[in-house]
């Protein structure tokens, strides 16, 4: 039997709840998963019940801001002009600059 998953007030976490989420946005799910340096489970619980998302640097966000700093460049480098960024790019970017003004004031 595997050990109990305790929450941070030593709360049991026994329910599960599951979703659909289209591969759009299962990607941009992922990538604000991996910025934020916590795991997918307590992410999507923070994000929703309101709570802030506080990013701590450490070496898997670092890796996370510099991957997907690629993946922009690789993008931007790809569209010929500025009326063929989609959506999901721009929040990416926006994601990415949040992260990093937030990790300016360490």
């Amino acid at each position: 039997m595997s050990a109990k998953n305790l929450d941070n007030k030593g709360r049991f976490r026994n329910l599960t709840i599951g979703f659909r989420v289209s591969p759009e946005e299962n990607k941009l799910i992922n990538s604000a998963v991996a910025l934020s340096g916590l795991t997918k489970q307590d992410y999507i619980v923070k994000r929703l019940l309101c709570r802030d998302v506080v990013v701590q640097g450490n070496p898997k966000v670092y890796k996370a801001l510099k991957n997907q700093l690629a993946e922009v460049l690789t993008e931007l480098q790809r569209i010929e002009n500025s009326c063929a960024v989609d959506d999901e790019l721009l929040m990416t970017i926006n994601l990415i600059t949040t992260t990093l003004n937030g990790m300016k004031g360490e």
